[in-house]
């Protein structure tokens, strides 16, 4: 209790409260970013090896090697594009399908998969600084800090329904 000059005591103020809103969808948006790497890598490859000149930046490094050393096999040997192509898709599902896993845990509050995805998707990122690919590095940079934002927005909001429960005796 504070006293103020005319003698009266008052409260404390009380801290202020969190927007629990703006929490949850800054988690919500971190866990979905994993649904969009997933995604995008697989139009990616799909683009790749099509021969597009075209694709997005936000994509995994990974399956773009994959997709690189495919069409490399395929150039020499073109009598064989169907099976290597149809193994650098397969290869690339599981890639994706990572990403897609680490987003249904990390939507369901499981702070593992953001952290697990996190430094996957930082060593992908490191692909891309050999390549001096500065865009797609610069965007994994980004989609990073995004995720990272929805991993911390997940730690405050297990630690106010921590706060929140009655203790147990």
């Amino acid at each position: 209790m504070q006293q103020t000059k005319e003698g009266l005591l008052v409260p404390p103020p009380e801290p202020p409260k969190p927007d629990l809103d703006k929490l949850k969808r800054t988690f919500e948006n971190g866990a979905r970013w994993f649904y969009w790497i997933a995604g995008l890598s697989l139009i990616n490859s799909v683009l790749h090896l099509a021969r597009s000149s075209f694709t997005f930046v936000i994509g995994l490094g990974i399956t773009q090697i994959v997709d690189g050393i495919a069409l490399g096999i395929t150039q020499e040997n073109p009598q064989i594009t169907i099976p290597i192509h149809a193994i650098a898709v397969i290869l690339n599902l599981l890639f994706a399908g990572v990403y897609v896993l680490f987003g249904w845990f990390a939507g369901r509050k499981h702070g593992w998969a953001f952290i697990v995805g996190m430094v996957l998707y930082v060593l992908d990122g490191l692909i891309f600084l050999l390549f001096a690919d500065w865009l797609s590095f610069a965007f994994h940079v980004f989609a990073f800090v995004c995720i990272f934002s929805g991993y911390s927005a997940l730690r405050k909001l297990n630690n106010l329904q921590s706060l929140a429960m009655p203790a147990q005796g």
